[in-house]
């Protein structure tokens, strides 16, 4: 679905990304961790097209990013950002529905009303909806952007998904828009307790295994991730420095070598997913 060949951004002449390949696949959940200043964020931003890397590739469904338009692109991949900053006493709900303008023209105002609250109950936010933004908890408004773009990219039925792609043939006579959809979620559980962390990539499973959607998360606990991945990207001085399947990854040796830290590893009781801990 997504493909990185060679990405490489420099500033101010240090290599922050060097060389990086990678592949997302749908119906899947990648975790994207390292230690801190590995050049996560910015593979990231590199991936979602935020910014241009200074050699390498990123296509998706086989179209180079750059060859997307902006609103198709925007139909396509959800971003969810570190942090979002609004000022505006814009009510949550409303920033939820924000997550719906790339569906205009293409979208009953009802049904894009009835995605926002539905996407809203997806992260155990409904009751947020009439709240003003600036107002909510850091964690409250991570709960609300999930929300957001949950509805950017929200599952469609048959006659929906009918109406829109019947106007999706892009202007240069390319395929219409692929069914299966990205989401891109940048240290998603920030200023989340423990219990919407779990929450939060419980959903992430979820539409991956449900709606066929390719999630990459980046994140900074590789327990969280193990728990819920299928496959881990391990970055280390904008290196790539290990991917694969959480079983092939999440070894002594690798995170041990990464993360400069003595660890073993064990067995979550009930899930059976490898569980580090520090020796």
């Amino acid at each position: 679905m997504l493909n990185a060949r060679d990405l490489t951004v420099r500033r101010r002449g240090r290599a922050i990304l060097d060389g990086v390949s990678l592949d997302l696949e749908t119906a899947q959940v990648t975790a994207l961790i390292g230690p801190n200043g590995a050049g996560k964020s910015t593979l990231l931003h590199a991936l979602s097209g935020a910014i241009v890397p200074c050699a390498g590739t990123v296509r998706i469904a086989g179209r180079p990013l750059d060859a997307w338009r902006r609103a198709d692109l925007a139909r396509l991949r959800a971003v969810m950002p570190q942090s979002s900053e609004l000022s505006f006493p814009f009510r949550a709900f409303e920033v939820v529905l924000m997550g719906r303008s790339a569906h205009a023209g293409r979208s009953s105002e009802a049904h894009d009303l009835a995605v926002a609250l539905a996407a809203l109950e997806a992260v155990d936010g409904g009751h947020l909806a009439e709240r003003v933004y600036p107002t909510l908890s850091g964690g409250e408004r991570q709960r609300v952007q999930l929300a957001r773009v949950l509805a950017q990219i929200w599952p469609e039925t048959t006659s929906e998904t009918a109406s829109e792609t019947a106007s999706d043939t892009a202007s240069d006579g390319l395929a219409l828009l692929p069914s299966e959809r990205l989401l891109l979620l940048d240290e998603p559980t920030n200023n989340l307790d423990l219990t919407h962390q779990h929450q939060l990539m419980r959903t992430a499973r979820l539409w991956a295994d449900r709606h066929g959607v390719g999630v990459l998360a980046v994140l900074h606990d590789p327990n969280l991730a193990a728990l819920y991945a299928d496959r881990m990207v391990v970055l280390a001085d904008g290196c790539l420095a290990a991917q694969g399947p959480v079983e092939e990854i999440m070894t002594a040796p690798v995170i041990g070598r990464v993360f400069d830290l003595a660890v073993t590893i064990e067995r979550h009781p009930t899930r059976g997913a490898p569980q580090l801990m520090p020796v």
